[in-house]
This record gives C-alpha cells, sequence and structure tokens, in this order.
C-alpha cells in the first residue's frame, strides 16, 4: 500500500494563522521560548541568541515544529498504528508534554520514566512498560502507579511478574532483527518465536494473562522487509496462542526503528508495514496496533551549537591541519558517538561566509582532560579563530538524556522555537485548551522531579500550575499576542517571577509564586 507525501505542516495550518502575528519571546531560567511569524531558520536564531545574550557557553535549539511534522507524518502513513514514544530517546519535559498533547503513548523502561509520564497527568494504560528485563522494585512501582502492560521474554520475568504484578497484561517479546540497524537489540532482548511458545504454555500454567505480541528489529532500522517478517512471525504466536491455549491476544506492538535525522523519511517502512498488517492483521480484526518511536519524533527537532575555545596547530611536510577544542563532547551531548553509533557533521554559523573560504582538515575536540574526548576525527573546514561557532544537526536522540559533567563540564541548556502556525497547530489539538501556552500543554505539577533543562510554562485563563491559578488574557485589544515572561531567581526554585529587562514586573507578565519547577 503505497502512501502518497504527507503535506508540510505550514500548508496543513496556514489557514488558522493570522498574518499579523508577531514574534514572542518567553523567558524561563534563562532560557528563551520565541513564536516566529515563519518557518524558524535555526541557524540565524542561533546567531542572534550568542550576539544578543552574549553566550559562551554550548545550547540546543528545539524546534518543536519537527516534532509536530513529525506526528503529522506518521498519522499519514500509518493511521492504523499508535504511537508510544521511547521516552528513553529524550526525556525532556517539553518533548514529553508535546507529545502528550497530540495524543501518542509512552514506552517506558523504568519507575522513573513511568512517573515523569504519569506527572503529566496521563493515563496508565498509555504506557507500556517494555523493558523484557526488570528489576523487582521497579515492577513493584508499576503496580503502585497502576501500570499494567509490559513485556517479557523468559520465564524468570513470569515468574517476578506472578508475584509483583499478577494482573498484568503481558507481551511476550519476541525476537526478528534487522539485517542492518543504528543499534542492534536482538543479542539482549527477545526470544525466537518456538521459545515463545513454550513461554506462552508457562504462563498459561500460571494463570497469567497474556494479551499481545511485540518486537524491535533494532534502533535506526535501514532494512525495512524486516517489518514483514517480524508481523509474519508474530501472526504465528497469534494463531498459536487462540489454537492451543485459548489465549485471544489483542495487542501488536511493531517496536521502535524508525528514522528521525533530516531527510529521512518513514515512507518506505510504512509501506511495509501497512502492507503486512493488511495480511496478517487486517482492519476489523481486533487488535491494537502500537508502535515505540524515539528518534523518529526527536531527532532533526534539536540543534547543537558549540564554541570553540581553543585551537592547536598541526604542521606536515606539505600540509597544514588544526585541531579545534569546543565545549560539549562525548562525556556530555556527543555521548550519542560512543551509545549510538551517531556520525556528526559540524556546520559554521557567524558573520563569515565559509562557503567562500578556502577548507583546512582538521579534527574536533570535547573540552575534558581525555584522550577518547574526540568529536570528529577528520573534517574539512575553514580556517576559524577561538569564539567561533559549530552547529551540529540532528541532535535530538540520545544525547542529553544520557549525557554527563565529567570534569565539571555542565550539559547545554535548551532554547526553544517554533513558528506561528506549529503553535495554532499543538493549540487546536488539545483536548483541554485551558492547559495550552505556545504549543505546549500544561499539565499541573509538570515539571516536578525533572532536571534544569525542564521548561516551566505560564498558564492561560483558569490553567492551573503549581496549585497557582491565574486569570489573564494573552491578547492586547488589537489581537495581538503580548509578551508573557517566567523566570527564576533563586538557585532552589522556590519561586517564580516574570520581570522586565529592568528587573521589574510587567504590566502584561503574571507572577507566579510558590512553585516547585
Amino acid at each position: 500500500m503505497d502512501m502518497p507525501a504527507a503535506d508540510s505542516s505550514d500548508s496543513i495550518n496556514s489557514s488558522l494563522l493570522s498574518s499579523n502575528i508577531s514574534m514572542m519571546d518567553l523567558l524561563f531560567d534563562n532560557r528563551r521560548f520565541r513564536v516566529m511569524p515563519g518557518n524558524p531558520d535555526i541557524k540565524q536564531l542561533a546567531t542572534d541568541l550568542i550576539h544578543d545574550h552574549k553566550l559562551e557557553e554550548p545550547f540546543f535549539v528545539c524546534d518543536i515544529g519537527e516534532i509536530i511534522k513529525k506526528h503529522v507524518d506518521w498519522i499519514h502513513y500509518m493511521p492504523r498504528v499508535r504511537p508510544f514514544y521511547a521516552v528513553k530517546c529524550n526525556d525532556s519535559p517539553l518533548v514529553l508534554e508535546t507529545l502528550a498533547g497530540l495524543g501518542t503513548g509512552f514506552d517506558c523502561a523504568s519507575k522513573v520514566e513511568m512517573r515523569k509520564v504519569l506527572e503529566l497527568g496521563l493515563s496508565p494504560t498509555d504506557i507500556i512498560y517494555a523493558n523484557p528485563a526488570k528489576p523487582r522494585s521497579h515492577i513493584v512501582a508499576a503496580a503502585e502507579l497502576g501500570v499494567q502492560t509490559v513485556t517479557f521474554d523468559s520465564k524468570v520475568e513470569l515468574l517476578k511478574l506472578k508475584n509483583y504484578l499478577p494482573g498484568a497484561r503481558l507481551v511476550v517479546r519476541i525476537r526478528c532483527e534487522a539485517e542492518r540497524a543504528q543499534c542492534p537489540l536482538g543479542m539482549k532482548f527477545g526470544v525466537n518465536v518456538e521459545d515463545a511458545m513454550e513461554l506462552l504454555d508457562f504462563a498459561k500454567s500460571m494463570d497469567l494473562d497474556v494479551v499481545g505480541v511485540s518486537f524491535h528489529v533494532g534502533s535506526g532500522c535501514m532494512d525495512p522487509p524486516v517489518f514483514l517478517r517480524a508481523i509474519a512471525s508474530a501472526r504465528l504466536l497469534f494463531d498459536y496462542a487462540a489454537r492451543e491455549l485459548g489465549y485471544n491476544l489483542n495487542l501488536l506492538d511493531i517496536g521502535g526503528g524508525f528514522p528521525g535525522n533530516t531527510g529521512t523519511s518513514i515512507a518506505e517502512i510504512a509501506s511495509v508495514v501497512n502492507n503486512a498488517l493488511e495480511s496478517f492483521f487486517p482492519q476489523g480484526c481486533g487488535v491494537e496496533i502500537i508502535a515505540e518511536p524515539g528518534r523518529y519524533y526527536v531527532a532533526a527537532a534539536f540543534t547543537l551549537v558549540t564554541q570553540i575555545h581553543s585551537i592547536r596547530e598541526v604542521k606536515g611536510d606539505d600540509t597544514t591541519r588544526y585541531m579545534y577544542y569546543i565545549n560539549d563532547g562525548i562525556y556530555g551531548s556527543f555521548n550519542c558517538i560512543m551509545y549510538d553509533h551517531a556520525i556528526v557533521r559540524p556546520e559554521v554559523i557567524g558573520i563569515r561566509n565559509a562557503d567562500a573560504l578556502d577548507l583546512f582538515e582538521c579534527s574536533i575536540w570535547g573540552p575534558t582532560c581525555d584522550g577518547l574526548d574526540q568529536v570528529c576525527s577528520s573534517e574539512m573546514l575553514p580556517k576559524l579563530d577561538i569564539g567561533e561557532w559549530l552547529v551540529f544537526g540532528d541532535m535530538g536522540a540520545y544525547t542529553l538524556v544520557a549525557g554527563g559533567t565529567f570534569n565539571g563540564f555542565p550539559l547545554p541548556k535548551v532554547h526553544t522555537v517554533s513558528s506561528a502556525a506549529t503553535w495554532n497547530t499543538l493549540s487546536d489539538s488539545m483536548k483541554t485548551q485551558a492547559f495550552v501556552v505556545d504549543d505546549v500543554p500544561v499539565f499541573p505539577n509538570s515539571g516536578v522531579g525533572y532536571n534544569r533543562d525542564a521548561v516551566g510554562w505560564g498558564c492561560v485563563e483558569g490553567a492551573v500550575i503549581g496549585g497557582v491559578v491565574s486569570h489573564y488574557s494573552n491578547e492586547t485589544e488589537d489581537g495581538q499576542l503580548i509578551n508573557i515572561a517566567s523566570s527564576t531567581s533563586s538557585d532552589d526554585d522556590s519561586s517564580i517571577s516574570s520581570e522586565s529587562d529592568e528587573g521589574q514586573s510587567s504590566p502584561d507578565q503574571v507572577i507566579i509564586g510558590n512553585n516547585n519547577f
């Protein structure tokens, strides 16, 4: 089943947008949320942020529109498959809140991830606990939180679930690997179909409720036909469970593996999936189809901006090479090089026209004292100076979530941007309009327990944040959007106030006190 190309987010939502909207900044914890009249120019925005705020530390720019566009594409290409976002990929509250507002479910691997999702106000039924090997305390936490849908791939796991989560809705994970994947997973999780049949027998003998089958072909799949093989294998288990054990399985989880970098598409995988579903699980068969996309949603939405702080010139017989040292490395955001097998590519931003300059071979290094901290081994760039900036695109997947602060170097902060069309899109899709601000759904207590990269949002009419109710309009008399800012003034986040550049509360801004973001 071939699908036509999805419309762009601009064309989909242009009718919703007033042409006279102006840019809007929200300040929180020294970060900005900007709503732009048109499509954000990430490089120009990064340049403006550096210039306007005299920045020297690395930072991310997150384009929320990219996440929403990916969701529009997903619904277009695979309308039968409900996405359960893989929280491990990027657990930024901004990302989780946006996806929650769009109606996705969530794939969680631990009690911390489950709590983060439930703090958004979602139902435990919106979670699949998709870690086949779970610590006892995490199973107990799942029971306390009401999370019932869990995966397994061994008898030992079934015994633990029988003891600590006896009412669970169990999903057996089978092994079906892609021939080419960025991160293979089959060596750790999943069982062959024959072994899965034995597990179903064992589950039946213990009176456990098995409801479905899951698989994961590998993160960053480059072998679309593997989905056909996996779905066909799942059908064998569905039939065996019904014929031999009396199970009425009703859930198929096709896992992850969907590409998300700029320029990629899920169209080819979607065609394979849709055709396989039509053959083995046709519409109306009573089976719910879900998936666990992670990098698909967030990879292209985040751009990392880094500064060159040191340079070393290496002279050879005929050439000169340069070693550029930047303020983020593999112990921070670039851990994706080690853990996710990512290949990153730098681009120069700033006032110079890099395309018109001679190029020199160079390597790029992180800021720590470890010789392993190399970001790029060989690139061709202009001769650069200390204080210049390099940007790296497609940095939203497995970066911030796994970064550390080795040698005392902090993780980058996140600056968020969207087009006005994006803002309108997400606001229009929210189930509860009162909990929407600048594209992002706001839930009571959202942000509690999150890291300092959490974004705190103001509230619209009647919305509640941290137990404080505020009533105000976000429009002026002539219909223009006003500037609403929130920023913390203390290290312990005990209060959140909105101030103008002069440090005084603006009449168009709202002071929200006694919050604990």
